[in-house]
C-alpha cells in the first residue's frame, strides 16, 4: 500500500501489532537528477549536504535517529540496542528496545522486515544476492531469536526491490543458490535468446529461505524497483539514489496508529 507519512510519500504492507515500518521512495526530498529526490545513501555520489537533509525529513516521522548502516552486501548482523559504532559494517540490525529505529538502504536489492507475532524482537535486512545466499535473513532471524527466546509467530515483508523480469543473472548466481537444491533451482529462468544467462526471482527466493527458517506466510510488496519510477534502480540507471525501509517497536500499550 502506498501512503503519506509527514510529507513523504512512502509504501508498507500489512499492519503488524506493536510494530511500525515503511519504505521511502524517490518522492519528498530536496535531491537533483539522477539522485531526485530523497535520496539517503551517503555513498551513492551525491552531496552530503543533500544527503543530510534527506535523513533529516526521515528522521522527523520516525521516534529517534534511525540506525543507518554502512551495507557491504555481508550476512553481518548488528544487535542495535549494545553496539554504540557509527555506522556499522553489516547488512542487518535487531532491536526489542521500542522507538529504536532500524533502518535498511537499497536501490534494487530487497529491504526486508521481521518481527514476532506481538512486536517484542525486530530485525531489518539488506538482502541483495549475495547476502541472500550467504544467510543474511537467516543470521537476522538467529539473533532475534537469541534476544527474544520466548518469541513466537514469525512474520517478514519483503520490500521493493528488482524483480523477476528484471533480474538477469549468471551461472554464478545459480550455483550459489540452487546447486543441489531444486525448489530453489524452480526460481531461475533460463533465456534462450541470452546463452548462459537467466532471469532470477530475488524476491521468491527470499521468500523460500525465510519460509525455511520459520516465518509460515513472509509477505512480497510485489513492487519493482527497476520498473516502478517511484523507486531508485542501480540496475536501470546505474548512478542513482537510495531508498531506506525503517521499522520500529511501539511502546507497550500503544493502539494501532498511535
Amino acid at each position: 500500500m502506498e501512503y503519506v507519512i509527514g510529507e513523504l510519500p512512502v509504501v508498507g504492507g500489512q499492519r503488524w501489532p506493536g510494530v511500525r515500518y515503511f519504505c521511502t521512495t524517490r518522492g519528498g526530498g530536496v535531491g537533483t537528477a539522477p539522485h531526485d529526490t530523497l535520496n539517503l545513501g551517503l555513498r551513492a555520489g551525491d552531496r552530503p549536504g543533500v544527503v543530510d537533509e534527506n535523513r533529516r525529513r526521515v528522521r522527523a516521522v520516525v521516534p529517534s535517529e534511525p540506525l543507518w548502516l554502512r551495507q557491504v552486501h555481508s550476512a553481518d548482523v548488528v544487535d542495535a540496542d549494545t553496539d554504540e559504532r557509527h555506522e556499522p559494517a553489516a547488512d542487518a540490525s535487531v532491536t526489542t528496545r521500542p522507538g529504536r529505529v532500524l533502518a535498511a538502504m537499497a536501490a534494487d536489492c530487497l529491504p526486508v522486515i521481521m518481527a514476532d507475532g506481538q512486536g517484542t524482537v525486530l530485525g531489518v535486512a539488506h538482502a541483495g544476492w549475495r547476502g541472500l545466499a550467504g544467510g543474511v535473513l537467516e543470521n537476522t532471524l538467529a539473533a532475534m531469536r537469541a534476544k527474544a527466546p520466548g518469541a513466537r509467530g514469525w512474520r517478514a515483508w519483503i520490500g521493493p526491490g528488482i524483480g523477476p523480469s528484471a533480474f538477469e543473472v549468471g551461472e554464478d548466481v545459480v550455483r550459489a543458490f540452487a546447486d543441489g537444491d531444486a525448489e530453489a533451482a524452480a526460481f531461475f529462468a533460463p533465456r534462450p535468446e541470452a546463452p548462459g544467462k537467466w532471469l532470477a526471482d530475488l524476491p521468491g527466493l527470499a521468500r523460500l529461505r525465510l519460509v525455511r527458517a520459520g516465518v509460515a506466510e513472509p509477505e512480497l510488496s510485489g513492487l519493482c524497483t527497476v520498473t516502478d519510477p517511484r523507486f531508485f534502480s542501480y540496475r536501470r540507471d546505474k548512478e542513482t539514489g537510495r531508498m531506506a525501509a525503517l521499522a520500529w517497536l511501539a511502546p507497550r500499550g500503544t493502539r494501532e496508529g498511535e
